[in-house]
């Protein structure tokens, strides 16, 4: 029964080493054994032999510092050779409550972590962007506190709601080598890699590098080819990272056989969409590593020659022409007739390359011809330039302006179903801009007051929140109608005294009589809509 009585009281204080929300209730069930049961009966095998010897070493400094034949003193002062039980039972007690004191400090610093924690279980469903950071934010403040084994606690519990997630792996496997610990960094890249997420490309092209740093080139190596082979075959990340650490190891001939070979195999599919954007790599690691201008402009043209035409490809040519040193050998004609190809339409595939994309492309040629080219080729360019998209310009301007006078016209009808008709007539008194903001709007222009004379309240009358909101109506609309000589975000009231006046709708007088005041509060509520509903956020936090 002793044994038990120990194991219970080795369970508290376990307990209270550990921040929860239950620290009160524990620590006060603890003092209650400790007050009922004698500390031998709570004290573990190991502690009693701790206090023994600690009391053993205490009685032998006591023997030591008597009194010598010749009057010296050993120890300047003696100690007594132990403590009684009672005094015993209440350091040990102590201890504990030191426990439970720090324990309770750290949940206060962490219970906003931990309370915007929704999910501390993995599911398959993805976790919102709040607990995302929210695990972010907690690793950051644990870190900053430096306790290894609380940093290795909190990454295992977060790997377990975030386990689809390579960032936390990464930053996992990071903080573990900054700490030294890179054992524990190696058995979490090889659960992540191996088990969690190992259909990841990213986790894949981390432990490369990492293994890469680590001095291991086979297992590097063997990264980027699970990426080519399994994982994301045609990758152009991995591809270039690959290259790119061959390069570095002075295995330039294989970083050149790393682009040919998927060069190659980009080729045999069906309107590849990476190709393009390997030649224009390949083009520029050749001039980047080797210098060789020549098999990189050869490179460009080979691409230019066998994919569809791209935007990105003939891009690169054009910068990479005009990067080299002078004496200029380009072919302005060659190049001229290349992107003519791109930018003229294509009556049977329309769709292909977006109108965005040959104007941008067009624009691009025409700063080159601005810098390398003659008046001619300059001014040839600049009227096809202006045949192919000016007029396409202007009439998608006037396309827009059509469906804004089409917004303002449905605006308005919206704006009208708020007034009261009949009896709630008489509120527009108490409005006098309600009638002539709102009514036929968009339609024909309106008399506005003056954007100095502000709008006179009658006496004891507070203006409604709500209705203050009409004024930042229509603001979800896009593109909404509005004159040209005035800012989009001019509040209605301070619209300029600029617009004609409209002689149908005569204007109100600011000054309200009491009579009309008092029938206007009668109505008023009946003409204001319903006050928004506001959103609702949980308690929870």
């Amino acid at each position: 029964m002793q044994q038990d009585w120990a194991r219970l009281a080795n369970i508290y204080t376990r307990i209270l080493e550990n921040p929860n929300q239950q620290l009160d209730r524990y620590f006060n069930s603890f003092k209650e054994l400790a007050a009922n049961r004698p500390l031998s009966e709570l004290q573990t095998a190991d502690e009693a032999a701790v206090v023994a010897g600690a009391a053993s070493e205490a009685a032998d400094q006591t023997v030591e510092g008597e009194v010598r034949p010749d009057g010296a003193e050993n120890s300047p002062k003696p100690v007594s050779a132990g403590l009684t039980e009672a005094e015993e039972l209440e350091k040990y007690i102590a201890i504990r409550e030191e426990m439970y004191k720090k324990a309770k400090e750290f949940d206060s610093k962490i219970i906003g972590f931990e309370t915007a924690i929704r999910r501390p279980y993995f599911h398959v469903r993805p976790l919102n962007v709040g607990e995302l950071e929210n695990w972010h934010n907690y690793l950051d403040f644990i870190e900053r506190e430096g306790d290894l084994s609380k940093i290795v606690k909190l990454y295992e519990r977060c790997v377990i709601a975030c386990a689809n997630y390579p960032e936390y792996w990464i930053r996992y496997i990071l903080c573990m080598e900054a700490s030294g610990s890179m054992d524990l960094a190696n058995n979490v890249l090889a659960r992540a890699t191996q088990v969690f997420v190992k259909r990841q490309p990213e986790i894949h092209l981390f432990s490369a590098r990492f293994k890469e740093q680590s001095g291991d080139i086979a297992g590097a190596r063997a990264a980027y080819q699970l990426v080519h082979t399994e994982i994301s075959p045609g990758l152009l990340e991995a591809i270039i990272k690959h290259a790119n650490m061959e390069h570095r190891l002075g295995k330039l001939e294989d970083a050149f056989s790393l682009y040919e070979q998927a060069i190659a195999i980009e080729k045999g599919k069906e309107h590849s969409q990476t190709l393009p954007m390997l030649f224009a790599q390949f083009s520029r690691f050749v001039y980047l590593a080797s210098g060789n201008a020549e098999k990189a402009r050869q490179i460009l043209v080979e691409g230019v020659e066998n994919v569809m035409m791209s935007k990105p490809l003939l891009e690169a040519l054009l910068h990479f022409e005009a990067i080299q040193p002078p004496p200029k050998r380009v072919d302005m004609n060659y190049l001229e007739s290349l992107v003519v190809k791109f930018i003229m339409p294509n009556p049977e595939s329309p769709g292909v390359v977006s109108a965005a994309e040959r104007e941008e492309l067009s624009s691009i040629f025409l700063e080159f011809l601005n810098l390398f080219g003659d008046v001619q080729s300059i001014k040839r360019c600049e009227d096809r330039h202006a045949k192919l998209f000016l007029p396409h310009r202007s009439m998608s301007e006037l396309k827009k302006r059509h469906a804004e006078d089409f917004l303002a016209s449905d605006k308005a009808k919206m704006a009208r179903s708020y007034s009261v008709p009949s009896a709630a007539q008489s509120a527009v008194g108490a409005y006098p801009n309600a009638q002539n903001q709102w009514a036929n709007y968009g339609v024909q222009p309106q008399a506005w007051p003056p954007a100095t004379q502000a709008q006179q309240w009658p006496a004891g009358y507070t203006q409604p929140a709500s209705y203050g909101a009409y004024a930042g109506y229509g603001a979800n609309y896009p593109n909404s109608q509005v004159p040209a000589s005035v800012p989009q975000n001019t509040a209605y009231g301070a619209y300029p005294a600029a617009y004609p006046v409209q002689p149908a709708v005569p204007q109100q007088s600011y000054a309200q009589p009491a009579a009309a005041v008092a029938s206007a509060a009668a109505v008023a509520p009946a003409q204001q809509p319903a006050a928004v509903p506001q959103a609702y956020y949980g308690s929870y936090y």
